[in-house]
């Protein structure tokens, strides 16, 4: 018989696993509530017409989409079907698709739920998405995003509020990371400047290479892009920047002078870097103008988080984006939000072993089960004990000693109850350490009192 299989790019989780993710998702939903973000939960699937022509041409064809349950080929010629356009076939024939990403679901609640929400509205979501995507190491076909994200409020403190979401959660993950942050309105400043409007995502790429390839090789790039020599050598103090944040801002004024939008996405940046002083963040914050992120989506101010002690790709983004709302009929809606990719996250724990010994959620204690007059006299003493909330379970049936022993072994169980006649008779209960091999006999107040 064939073994059974799950689709590529998808993943089984054991129960360890599944401990350590529930940490990595606690501990994000915790600094959500400590900064006033509320839940909310969208359906694993959307109608296409809300989730098609979202995410562009590339996004469009990465869908999961749902064949109509019933005669899916109703309204379909025959002429149609030997056409074997997919396209067209799925356009008739799927009217459902799995959600892409948690963004555009959240567009849509908060224009179906308008009358119901309070501005500004600070949600959270931690749910999984769906993309047919090839995959590869680190990217997979079903993963989970955890977005807080708050629309109705132009205001910037969000953003700064949003960059010590992310300093929080991963100081206490115990990850070193890097907050790279940029703001849009520079980038077209600065393709404005130059006069090459329309080259923006060309200029940004080619930029972004420059401490792989050197100064050298992304002037030549620009030129490959077609971008006329007067136009790059204004572009080289804008390669050419580095320094402190503050240095980066003061150079960027000069070179965006004439740049009526290129000032905003400065005095932007500078508000936003300013709050930030005054606060002892441990992550390190740097202006890096190679951000780009996905250009057509945002507005304002865009973050990228990278971990310093590993190889990977960013772990968190987000930014700001002007009418996320614009496309279900309800405009002027600005919003900003973030991302933890927890896929990724999980990977860096485990690649820098950082999960906490108690992450593991285990049974504390196991109940040696010696026979049937014991598992009477221990059902009201382990109800007693789980009361306590002490994780307890008492072994299901009198098998031999090594059974229930290699039983906790295997679950990582640090404590053995052993309660045979002799410790009834005394009212003890002889508690094992399975570290140590030490034992103590104890009540079961002062067991209880021990965890």
């Amino acid at each position: 018989m064939q073994k059974p299989s799950i689709p590529k790019g998808t993943r089984d989780f054991s129960p360890e696993e599944m401990a350590k993710r529930n940490y990595i998702f606690e501990t994000i939903r915790e600094v959500f509530h400590l900064y006033g973000y509320q839940q909310i939960e969208t359906p694993a699937m959307e109608n296409l017409s809300t989730l098609m022509g979202k995410y562009g041409e590339e996004g469009d064809k990465l869908l999961f989409k749902i064949l109509n349950s019933g005669d899916c080929f109703a309204g379909i010629t025959d002429e149609e079907l030997l056409e074997r356009n997919p396209i067209r076939f799925a356009a008739k024939a799927c009217e459902k698709g799995l959600r892409y990403d948690l963004t555009v679901p959240f567009a849509r609640f908060v224009v179906q739920h308008r009358n119901e929400i309070s501005f500004p509205f600070k949600r959270y979501q931690i749910q999984p998405v769906w993309r047919a995507d090839r995959p590869q190491k680190g990217r997979y076909r079903e993963f989970y995003q955890c977005d807080a994200d708050v629309v109705g409020s132009d205001s910037l403190m969000n953003e700064v509020e949003l960059a010590l979401i992310i300093n929080e959660v991963f100081s206490r993950l115990k990850i070193r990371v890097s907050i790279k942050i940029n703001n849009r309105k520079i980038l077209s400043g600065i393709a404005e400047i130059i006069g090459e409007a329309d080259k923006i995502v060309d200029i940004t790429v080619a930029i972004d290479k420059f401490d792989k390839i050197g100064l050298e090789k992304v002037n030549e790039e620009l030129r490959l892009k077609g971008l006329p020599e007067e136009a790059i050598t204004r572009l080289q103090p804008i390669i050419l920047l580095s320094g402190t944040n503050g240095e980066k801002i003061e150079e960027l004024k000069k070179v965006l002078a004439a740049s009526e939008t290129g000032l905003k996405g400065v005095a932007e940046l500078e508000y936003i870097l300013n709050r930030l002083k005054g606060v002892n963040l441990q992550a390190g914050i740097e202006l890096d103008l190679t951000l780009a992120r996905g250009l057509n989506y945002y507005t304002g101010a865009i973050f990228e988080v990278k971990a310093l002690d590993v190889e990977m790709g960013s772990i968190t983004g987000g930014g700001r984006y002007d009418n996320l709302t614009g496309v279900f009929g309800l405009d002027g809606v600005s919003g900003v939000g973030i991302s933890f990719g927890a896929d990724r996250i999980f990977d860096v724990l485990n690649q820098l072993e950082l999960y906490p010994a108690d992450s593991l959620q285990t049974t504390q204690v196991l109940f040696v089960n010696f026979g049937e007059k014991e598992e009477e006299y221990l059902f009201p003493l382990l109800a007693e004990v789980r009361a306590a909330g002490i994780r307890a379970e008492l072994y299901p049936e009198a098998a031999k000693m090594k059974k229930q022993m290699g039983y906790a072994d295997t679950k990582k169980i640090l404590y053995v109850a052993l309660v045979g006649e002799n410790e009834i008779a005394a009212g003890k209960i002889n508690l094992k350490n399975m570290l140590t091999g030490e034992q103590e006999l104890l009540t079961t107040d002062e067991l209880i009192s021990k965890f």
